[in-house]
């Protein structure tokens, strides 16, 4: 996998699998730790994209992240493709501005991407919209490639309305392994 699983956490922090009980925490923090980003259409965008289901049903690949006074400092809800054998995918991840930098969000990747090797993944996939520059940078220093995509919008690749109309987005995909990307074998 990668040199970046021997990066340990600090005993100050904790790491669980999320339970339906955190879907409220979570959705608290997001308003504040995205500071308004995209103003109140991109909070309910946000709030939209955690519905409770993820944790209930995708908790066993999905990690927070804790304080030892149990505050919540980092979230990762990702799952492997039930539709994409050998795909998986991190849906959304968080991370408390006063503990960035702090290698959080790689050491949740990590994590994860091993977690999905085990279950037989190769590949991984995310998204991000394209005004999220903060979050280009990052995918990109772990590996991530931006897919091709309908339009170019300030050198990045953007797919037009791929969450629906207005909602357009960067893809990115990560090898998990040498075998190369997984593609879909049908339809």
């Amino acid at each position: 996998m990668s040199e970046l699983l021997a990066f340990a956490l600090p005993p100050r922090w904790l790491v669980r699998h999320p339970h339906a009980d955190d879907h409220a925490r979570v959705q608290t923090v997001l308003g504040q730790w995205w500071a308004g980003f995209g103003g109140e259409a991109g909070a309910r965008e946000r709030a939209a994209l955690l519905p409770r289901l993820f944790f209930e049903h995708f908790t066993d690949t999905s990690y927070l992240i804790e304080d030892t006074d149990g505050r919540l400092v980092a979230f990762l809800i990702g799952f492997l493709s039930p539709s994409r054998p050998g795909m998986a995918y991190v849906h959304f991840v968080g991370i408390d501005p006063a503990a960035q930098r702090a290698g959080l969000g790689r050491w949740l990747y990590e994590r994860f991407c091993a977690a999905a090797t085990a279950r037989g993944a190769r590949e991984v996939g995310c998204i991000t919209s394209p005004g999220n520059r903060d979050s280009i940078a990052f995918h990109t220093r772990l590996g991530f490639r931006l897919e091709p995509g309908d339009r170019t919008v300030d050198g990045i690749p953007v797919h037009s309305d791929h969450d629906g109309p207005g909602l357009h987005r960067v893809v990115f995909t990560r090898s998990l392994d040498n075998r190369g990307p997984t593609r879909p074998t049908g339809t």
